[in-house]
């Protein structure tokens, strides 16, 4: 009993100590168009009267914040006002948000100014929807998965619980596109169906995201090629104090993540996640059994106040297999395994973004590669050293 009353008290008193641990935040106020850093900025953590000032760099701290999920506003005359995305401050770590600023006509006199913290984007005031990290992260039954928390928003339907389809409008699976960081990723869910962007689990990270904006019409100039939807997912930055390491376990997989900086100019972050539903599906009998791997990584350069670069690498590895060691199937479980194939599908995306910033606009290049190959075959009575009764393949590979 003792023991036991002294463990309660050691757990006690760690959970204490973790929440009273406060955060800090860093960051760097600059101008959209040419990256320039912006001195005198004014920014407040939203909902509090804490402030902060930016330096001549551009550069914003905030110490002894409480652990949770923020908005920073930004106000500066000549500018409009700023919300920055949604962001978790943890305890005792620092969390780095950059915010640019863009330039606004203003003619001095007598005007009223209000805070509108529900803007909407000038180039889609209407069919644009935010998603921050507190909807991922807190979304019921969406297991931390970016496409059934999109499947939550107005306007957007689904075909199955079971699956990740995207119903936007009316229109079909297949109609959707999707952008990470400015490159476009053909397949976001593990066991995609061929033609449909939907899945049965996502591949985004969601340590990963940093926000996600859902347009539903009036896509943006650059983001073409949609009938439906654009989804352009946003990744956090690598953090530039230090290395840190994050294990995330969900109801069907385990993730480790890594981030922190690469030199003085660079930050990298990368994470690798593996599935267990395996585990759980042979301890009941299922007669399939699914397995699922992912990797995520990013590396940012800014090699000076008007070049960066950053480098972008997202896969997945599908497998399908069947629980031929079932011993004295059911007649439910035995046509099953007659009938189910063995299905292996893998696929990635690999790219890289350069930025130049000029003195009143920027630059942007893309280049990118992705490549998908999914497969699935039957042998006759499961047996590998028979013939096979099918045979499928395909691959598919654009730049």
């Amino acid at each position: 009993m003792k023991h036991r009353n002294s463990i309660l008290l050691i757990l006690l008193f760690f959970s204490f100590q973790a929440f009273a641990q406060k955060g800090t935040i860093k960051g760097r106020i600059y101008d959209s168009k040419n990256n320039q850093p912006i001195e005198f900025a004014t920014i407040i953590i939203q909902g509090s009267t804490i402030s902060s000032t930016s330096d001549p760099d551009g550069n914003y701290i905030f110490t002894g914040i409480d652990p949770g999920f923020k908005h920073l506003v930004v106000n500066l005359v000549g500018y409009q006002t700023t919300v920055s995305p949604e962001f978790q401050v943890q305890g005792n770590q620092i969390t780095f948000i950059d915010i640019a600023l863009i330039h606004s006509e203003v003619q001095l006199g007598e005007v009223t100014v209000r805070q509108n913290f529900m803007a909407k984007k000038i180039e889609s005031p209407l069919s644009v929807l935010s998603v921050g990290v507190q909807e991922i992260e807190k979304t019921a039954g969406a297991n931390r998965d970016v496409s059934k928390v999109i499947q939550t928003l107005p306007g957007v339907g689904v075909t199955d619980p079971n699956r990740n389809d995207l119903i936007v409008r009316g229109g079909g699976p297949s109609e959707n596109v999707f952008y990470l960081d400015g490159i476009e990723i053909p397949v976001i869910n593990h066991f995609a169906t061929q033609g449909s962007s939907g899945g049965t689990v996502g591949v985004i990270n969601p340590d990963f995201v940093r926000d996600i904006d859902f347009y539903t019409g009036a896509f943006p100039a650059d983001k073409g090629n949609a009938l439906s939807s654009v989804m352009d997912i946003k990744q956090k930055d690598g953090s530039k104090d230090r290395i840190h390491t994050k294990l995330s376990v969900g109801a069907s997989d385990a993730a480790l993540t890594l981030d922190g900086p690469l030199g003085s100019k660079s930050t990298f972050i990368v994470s690798a996640r593996q599935s267990y539903l395996q585990f759980l599906f042979a301890a009941i009998g299922l007669p399939f059994l699914p397995t699922y791997n992912d990797f995520q990584v990013k590396v940012k350069t800014r090699i000076n106040k008007k070049n960066e670069i950053t480098f972008l690498g997202i896969g997945a590895i599908d497998n399908d297999a069947l629980n031929t060691g079932i011993k004295n199937p059911t007649e439910s479980q035995a046509y099953l395994l007659a009938y189910l194939p063995t299905y292996v599908q893998w696929n990635y995306t690999v790219g890289a973004v350069y930025k130049h910033f000029a003195e009143t606009h920027y630059d942007t290049w893309v280049l990118s590669r992705n490549m998908l190959r999914n497969t699935n075959y039957k042998y006759k009575d499961n047996n590998t050293d028979s013939v096979k009764t099918s045979d499928y393949k395909i691959g598919r590979a654009h730049v």
